[in-house]
């Protein structure tokens, strides 16, 4: 069954909700000089709504909808780069010497210098919200799993018909995958979580939170999950969910301190950082114990990345912080 317009749009009142909801002042963010504690706003408005980003082979890049592809060295200075697509697209990732994208109607691209962009084959044409690579091997999730050694040659996993992954990530030797469980046509979703070796085998683990959840990431031997409540799908998100486990099996819910919905975490710099709807930004050295900090924007953060010393986030307007 093909899933990707109404898909899309059901995906979109709810990421947008999680992503690249609430506009509100941009200033530049202030509160420590560590990497991941002060916030500056390189960017606000003149690109669409950017959905994901990475850092790979000295090059950040950043993708958005209207098939939007950003580039930069520094996380400052930003070129756009032409996808040859005018697709929406969620998420990126670098692994194995490549840049692949993944978006709308089952769309990926790949690139060896986040600058020339080709498309691929992907197999299905369901939507495709998030990629990663681990142990040689490329894993994109949404309506489907697909799983790639090149990001060219593609084979569709099993699923299920009513879930959705929003996130995915690899470490300790498994990758786990985040998402939502389908129970009505106006309900939101349920939360889930998958593990696998290799991404082909994959197991349902026990979430603990009847919440959907839309990122995951790796890190000093911990796995943290976001999410966030919402009452119905078209509602804005409320009490942002944390997740943290040793292993991808077990999972334990943690005080996030706020009152808004997350979106999407990462690792790097020795902490995880955490962002959501307005403008939020949550910092911790452990994924227990959480700390807001000033972002700058009151705009939706979509992702957030770590490379080359600094942490990039991206959001709403084409919004684009760094830190330090």
């Amino acid at each position: 069954m093909v899933r990707n317009k109404l898909s899309w749009l059901g995906a979109f009142l709810l990421l947008t909700a999680l992503l690249s909801a609430c506009g509100g002042p941009s200033s530049p963010g202030t509160g420590g000089t560590a990497a991941g504690t002060s916030w500056t706003v390189q960017r606000s408005g003149g690109f669409p709504h950017l959905n994901g980003v990475t850092y790979g082979n000295g090059t950040f890049v950043a993708v958005g909808l209207d098939g939007t592809i950003l580039t930069s060295r520094d996380g400052v200075n930003w070129t756009k780069q032409d996808s040859g697509t005018g697709v929406g697209l969620g998420g990126v990732t670098y692994g194995n010497g490549t840049f692949v994208a993944v978006g709308l109607d089952g769309t990926i691209l790949t690139s060896r210098d986040g600058v020339s962009w080709t498309p691929q084959v992907s197999g299905t044409e369901d939507t495709l919200f998030d990629v990663t690579y681990g142990n040689g091997t490329f894993v994109a999730v949404g309506y489907d799993i697909l799983t790639s050694p090149d990001g060219v040659n593609w084979t569709k996993q099993d699923l299920g018909p009513e879930n959705i992954l929003f996130g995915v990530t690899y470490g300790n030797g498994i990758f786990v995958a985040v998402g939502g469980v389908v129970t009505g046509p106006d309900s939101p979703p349920n939360g889930i979580i998958l593990t696998s070796p290799d991404g082909v085998r994959w197991t349902q683990r026990y979430s603990g939170t009847g919440v959907g959840l839309g990122g995951v990431t790796y890190g000093n031997g911990t796995f943290v999950a976001v999410g966030a409540v919402f009452t119905k799908l078209d509602s804005p998100p409320r009490n942002g969910i944390i997740l943290t486990s040793r292993d991808g099996v077990s999972w334990t819910k943690r005080v996030s301190g706020t009152g808004v919905g997350l979106s999407r975490v990462t690792y790097g710099n020795g902490i995880f950082v955490a962002v959501g709807d307005g403008g939020t930004i949550l910092t911790s050295p452990d994924g227990v114990t959480w700390t807001k900090r000033v972002s700058g924007t009151g705009v939706g953060l979509s992702r957030v990345t770590y490379g080359n010393g600094i942490f990039v986030a991206v959001g709403a307007d084409g919004t684009i912080l760094t830190s330090p």
